[in-house]
Parts: structure tokens; C-alpha cells; sequence
């Protein structure tokens, strides 16, 4: 694999996170995104089968600035 491709699919640049890498970037428990989502706190995108979560909305809603 290239590195570039590598690099692609660090969640750490990913513009689009599942939600056990959205709970490691952001510090909680994967359950904690799931209720998010669920209460439409978090947003989610659907791509192709795998529902995502947008990396930048998903900060704000931590309050982190990205």
C-alpha cells in the first residue's frame, strides 16, 4: 500500500469517522456517539452501506475547534 493511501485512511485526517474512531478522537465511549446519533446530536452521513460522521460537526459538538 502506498503511503498516500495510507495517509487516506488515517482517521486522525478523515474527514468522515466511524463511530470507534469518532470516540477515540474525541475521548469517550463509543456507546456515548451511538446516543448522539440516535438523539440527532451528532450528525451522521450515509455512504454506500456505512453511516459516517462528519469530523469537523462532530468537534463542534464537543466544542472542540478544529
Amino acid at each position: 500500500m502506498l503511503t498516500e493511501e495510507k495517509d487516506m485512511n488515517n482517521s486522525s485526517n478523515s474527514l468522515a469517522l466511524t463511530m470507534k474512531d469518532a470516540a477515540k478522537l474525541v475521548g469517550v465511549d463509543y456507546r456515548t456517539i451511538r446516543l448522539g446519533i440516535e438523539s440527532g446530536t451528532i450528525p451522521t452521513i450515509q455512504l454506500g452501506p456505512r453511516r459516517m460522521i462528519p469530523r469537523i460537526p462532530l468537534l463542534r459538538v464537543f466544542g472542540i475547534n478544529p
